[in-house]
């Protein structure tokens, strides 16, 4: 049934392919690039690398653009990463890009005629943006979300969109209107979600960079199973308008809600985040963001707590030997190590990140819908757990309020406990990635670890951690299992040290073994 259900798939991204190519835009060298390809695969090489060729005018951005389309013609069939290709529009951009580099000789912005996709959840002007949702099939923006806008301001060449799970709820991305994507490693594999089609596409060589969003571990789940670098920001530091959910229109979004950069290197996430961190398009004429440089300049200045593992989410033995190893790294770079760490108790650190989860989600329910969501929470006691997502879903404004208040304690609390520490490394999640279950309705999902079957949302506990209390957190890769499936940490750090988190998994990079990349990647 998988192999069915995979060759139908790529037999319908092969059509989709062929059709959207022609329609209209309406419809590693060290720290994690491989040798550097020449100029006819520069397409492969790191963002930095096409960045700076294009710059000293070593390729043109028309080049690089067809180095990329024949790439997607190649892989992204068996993969099905890109849900929508805009290649006529992408080819005018890099057109334009090339004209005004040849006419001023300056690059217009830091990405200047580079050619990228964006997440299928964040709106672009002429070009289809659904969200995976039928009921958007048709929706052509007439405005760029704040961040795409952001990257185009900066030079850049939005080629497509890439897949997610119907209004990114799921962290398996699947919908009925492009079908799977497939994980790049192992077909009977997920690639997580909701960003999934996003680090497939890097992990590909679809694309260098990519823009996903991340509420609970959307970015930094499909990272880490792909085998690539990503960086849930610092909350309030990127512009998040724009994104859907929430619906086309909507001028806010979820307080949750954090948009980031995905790349093969710990170097590439940092040219993004130079193009992302900047205060919404209201508030740039007053003040501007200025992140803080990394808190040390050495691995062995760093003060690191690890936490490996937890009896509230066990991770399996591999990425249990893996955090071993890790924290061995570390430790032998002169870096002083706390393994004994325990910031916070991660079940009701995770009971208080589900209760934000599903109050900000409430926001577009229909009026019907969220009244019957009333009436079946209050036929569940309080107290009862089974009520917990209609309770928090209902749950009045005092009582949200409240719920605030303890989030910013602990907010508090993380920061007294990065007095004492500069990083935090946990796993990314309990095991490499699970088995495809985007055929199967998500009560009847689970995981195995180490042969015990677990709760399907258990995938997310480590990386929860992160998001409700605003702190920026990167997950790299930093081993495989022995089928060759890529492992991965996170690395957490204070608010606002988004540049401390990079610099760290810098460091790492150049300790760890090179990542192993997925077939397409060369094909």
């Amino acid at each position: 049934m998988i192999l069915r259900r995979t060759l139908l798939v790529a037999c319908t991204a092969i059509a989709a392919a062929a059709s959207m190519a022609t329609t209209p835009a309406a419809g590693r060298s060290r720290a994690g690039a491989t040798k550097t390809p020449g100029t006819a695969s520069l397409h492969l090489a790191p963002a930095r690398e096409q960045l700076s060729a294009l710059r000293r005018r070593t390729v043109t951005s028309r080049d690089l653009l067809e180095q990329y389309l024949q790439h997607i013609a190649r892989t992204n069939p068996a993969l099905n990463a890109v849900a929508t290709l805009d290649a006529d529009g992408a080819r005018a951009a890099a057109d334009a890009a090339d004209r005004h580099m040849a006419e001023t000789g300056k690059p217009l912005g830091a990405l200047h005629g580079l050619p990228i996709t964006v997440k299928d959840a964040l709106e672009t002007r002429g070009i289809r943006t659904t969200c995976g949702s039928p009921d958007l099939s048709a929706h052509v923006p007439d405005r760029d979300a704040d961040a795409v806008a952001l990257l185009r301001a900066a030079g850049a060449v939005i080629v497509g969109k890439t897949n997610v799970p119907v209004m990114c709820q799921d962290i398996q991305t699947s919908n009925p209107l492009f079908g799977t994507t497939n994980n790049p490693y192992d077909g009977t594999r997920t690639a997580g979600g909701s960003s999934g089609g996003a680090a497939v596409a890097v992990a590909a060589g679809i694309t260098s960079l990519e823009v996903g969003s991340d509420l609970a571990g959307s970015l930094r789940l499909p990272a880490a199973y792909c085998g690539v670098y990503a960086l849930r920001t610092s909350a309030g530091i990127v512009p998040t308008r724009g994104h859907v959910p929430r619906p086309p229109g909507w001028l806010t979004s979820s307080d949750m809600l954090t948009l980031g950069p995905v790349a093969r290197s710990a170097e590439d996430l940092e040219v993004l985040l130079d193009v992302l961190a900047a205060p919404s398009p209201a508030d740039a004429a007053a003040w501007k963001i200025d992140l803080p440089a990394p808190k040390h300049s050495r691995l062995a200045d760093y003060r690191v707590g690890v936490w490996p593992d937890d009896p509230r989410c066990h991770v399996d033995r591999s990425t249990r030997q893996l955090l071993d190893r890790v924290t061995e790294l570390v430790r032998s770079a002169g870096a002083t190590v706390d393994d004994t760490t325990r910031p916070v108790n991660l079940a009701d650190s995770d009971r208080l990140f589900q209760r934000l989860m599903f109050a900000t989600a409430s926001a577009t329910a229909t009026d019907a819908g969220f009244a019957d969501d009333v009436a079946a929470a209050d036929k569940i006691p309080a107290d009862d757990p089974s009520g917990l997502f209609l309770h928090s879903r209902t749950m009045r404004h005092r009582d949200w309020l409240r719920a605030n208040e303890e989030r910013e304690k602990l907010r508090d609390h993380w920061a007294a406990y990065f007095a004492t520490h500069d990083v935090l490394i946990t796993p990314a999640a309990p095991t490499a990635a699970v088995e495809d279950q985007t055929a199967t309705p998500v009560p009847g999902r689970w995981i195995t670890v180490d042969g015990e079957k677990r709760p399907y949302f258990d995938q997310t506990a480590w990386l929860n951690i992160a998001g409700h209390v605003r702190l920026p957190a990167v997950v790299m890769p930093a081993g495989k299992t022995a089928d060759g499936l890529p492992l991965a940490i996170q690395i957490i750090g204070p608010h606002l040290a988004d540049r401390t988190v990079i610099d760290v998994a810098k460091h790492l990079a150049r300790r760890l073994p090179e990542p192993v990349r997925p077939p397409a990647f060369t094909a």
